[in-house]
């Protein structure tokens, strides 16, 4: 072995080191030499060769003639070409042309019969060779960071190839032949433009790694599932819309990759897969499982379509409908005409004082049951704004009400907040036109800032004017919330109609608890997810971020009850006259009727959450 040390690189390879005709490692790296010579030929017993990181722009075609090389670096250089004689050595068994300018290889390539290790990455080519076949002992091939296309059908011969890296090329789709790599244990394909896989990628039964992120996937074919040694599969930036039933055979799988895709429902196999313990589901628009479950992990993801299959299914159809606005833009005639059509406006109508929660029905056709509706009507006094946004939820339609009248909506401020705590959530503008005075806005404007803004719809709700149009547009965007409908394990429901029958303001969490054991709720962690799920809709409240606080320890199962004892703090004059301070004196008075004096711990709990109050 030698090594050549000089003060400065060289620019081409010292005569003398022809002359050293015994000499098997040559270790050129990282210098500035632009040509071989011919002279080459002349050192026949060199067995590496290393002259990666130099100007090389070709290699002499007497290259062919070193027969007992068997490691070749030429990486890092300029070669755009390679001699057709590189075929002619065979007992070649790594070969390193990454970071070259190729653009094609030449058909002897498939005469290196012992090669073990090809390295490619990083070139421009835009094809491969059909003799690439041949090369029967290959067992690493990397080809990433090229311009390929397509692959030769011959690929498939490569029998003994363990890891194929084919990253960050163009490559649209893959040969039948891809199913014959029988020993492939490492598959890298990110970042290409597959749109489809061929089933016979389920034939490569050794795989336990494959990457598939950064395509265009749109379906996976079912023979995926066959690939039952796979331990690590990425699936992530697609356009995956479902995944196949026979994804859950693949029970080596410990991480799963789904981020960025299409998918609003996992299949119910998932729950089969039990060495899975990472997986990512960040930006789908995921209903099935729920938003909460998804949010606990992997573990409880796995525990809820365990659920589904052992207790069965049923569907709750229920939504929030939230009324925003200023004061006496009309919400509260709003929430009365959507609930009795048939309701006279008073004069005078009182402004919301806080919250109310008004329950509504509608049938949904061809099934016999209806759709609950929790309209929560928010005051629209400025006092009131701060509390808003502890119930702006999720799964949740929005309407805000604007008086055409008045024309002081601040529309931006409301779209905002809406935007910010609603998760999306679709959102309808309401102008109530009193005495038939109407009002242009910018609906394009508004649209093109707040996607989730679907239509503006003008009214008279003191003549109904408009009403029906409304009520319409309501049912239609509540019945097609992502969540509403979903396959929920048939407990879940069963707690959900306990809970509505119960006449009870409050429980406890034990009785909670209970309720969910009798049931058939036989972990902690179910119950949680549960409620959870429930305050989300507006059915109840339970608050999870302390377990040590009383909030934890107590749902709510009227909402309307906290509420309107928070708010019976903010509007009590002697408070307001002492510049918001009281006391715990102050409260038994103000909390002194039977439904709160019991509670007035939990509910001072209430106000310190909502931040309308501290200790001083």
């Amino acid at each position: 072995m030698s090594n050549f040390y000089r003060a400065q690189p060289l620019t081409k390879i010292p005569e003398e080191v022809f002359e050293l005709k015994h000499i098997k490692v040559l270790k050129l790296n990282n210098n500035q030499i632009d040509i071989l010579p011919d002279s080459m030929v002349n050192i026949s017993n060199l067995t590496e060769l290393n002259l990666s990181n130099n100007q090389l722009n070709n290699l002499p075609e007497s290259l062919g003639n070193i027969s007992n090389l068997t490691e070749l670096n030429v990486s890092g250089n300029k070669l755009n070409n390679l001699p057709e004689s590189l075929g002619n050595i065979s007992n070649l068994t790594e070969l390193n042309l990454w970071n070259n300018q190729l653009t094609n290889l030449p058909k002897s390539l498939g005469n290196l019969s012992n090669l073990t290790k090809l390295n490619l990455w990083n070139n421009q080519l835009t094809n491969l060779p059909e003799s690439l076949g041949n090369l029967s002992n290959l067992t690493k091939l990397d080809l990433r960071y090229n311009q390929l296309s397509n692959l030769p059908e011959s690929l498939g011969n490569l029998a003994n190839l363990t890891k194929l890296d084919l990253r960050y090329n163009q490559l649209s789709s893959l040969p039948k032949s891809f199913g014959n790599l029988s020993n492939l244990t490492e598959l890298y394909l990110s970042n290409n433009k597959l749109i489809n896989l061929p089933e016979a990628i389920g034939s490569i039964s050794n795989l336990t790694e494959l990457n598939l992120s950064a395509n265009k996937l749109i379906i996976l074919p079912i023979s995926i599932g066959n690939i039952f040694n796979l331990t690590k599969l990425n699936l992530s930036y697609n356009q995956l819309n479902k995944l196949p039933e026979s994804i859950g055979n693949i029970f080596n799988l410990n991480e799963l990759n789904l981020a960025y895709n299409q998918l609003n429902k996992l299949p119910e196999s998932i729950g089969n897969i039990s060495n899975l313990i990472r997986l990512d589901l960040s930006g789908n628009p995921l209903v099935i499982p729920p938003p909460e479950v998804i949010r606990q992990g992997v573990s409880f993801i796995k525990k809820y379509f365990r659920q589904l299959r052992e207790e069965g299914k049923d569907y709750i159809y229920e939504a929030k409908l939230l009324i925003v606005g200023e004061a006496g833009a009309g919400k509260t005639s709003l929430a009365k005409k959507i609930q009795d059509h048939q309701y006279q406006l008073q004069d005078n109508q009182a402004s919301t004082e806080g919250i109310d929660v008004i329950k509504w029905s509608f049938p949904i056709l061809d099934q016999e049951r209806e759709f609950k509706v929790n309209i929560w009507d928010f005051g629209g006094q400025e006092i009131y704004h701060a509390t808003h946004q502890f119930f702006l939820s999720k799964r949740s339609l929005y309407t805000l009400v604007a008086d055409s009248r008045k024309e002081n909506t601040d529309f931006y401020y409301w779209l905002n907040i809406v935007d910010k705590l609603s998760d999306n959530s679709p959102l309808l503008i309401i102008k109530n036109e009193k005495h038939n005075r109407r009002r242009d806005i910018n609906e394009r404007a508004l649209q093109g800032q707040f996607t989730n803004l679907k239509d503006t719809l003008p009214t008279n709700l003191k003549t109904n004017r408009g009403l029906p149009e409304i009520i319409a547009a309501i049912q239609y965007h509540i019945k097609n919330l992502p969540h509403v409908g979903q396959e929920l394990p048939k407990t879940w429901v069963k707690v959900r109609q306990a809970l509505e029958n119960d006449y009870r303001n409050y429980i406890s969490l034990e009785e909670y608890l209970e309720i969910c054991e009798t049931n058939g709720f036989t972990l902690l962690e179910y119950k949680l997810q549960l409620s959870g799920y429930l305050h989300d809709l507006g059915v109840c409240l339970h608050f999870q971020d302390q377990e040590d606080s009383l909030l934890y320890k107590t749902v709510i199962l009227k909402p309307e009850w906290g509420t309107h004892a928070v708010y019976k703090v903010l509007d009590n004059p002697k408070v307001k006259n002492n510049n918001g301070k009281f006391t715990r004196k102050d409260l038994k008075g103000i909390w002194q009727d039977n439904k709160y004096a019991s509670s007035r711990g939990e509910l001072l709990e209430l106000m310190k959450k909502f931040q309308l109050c501290y200790e001083i």
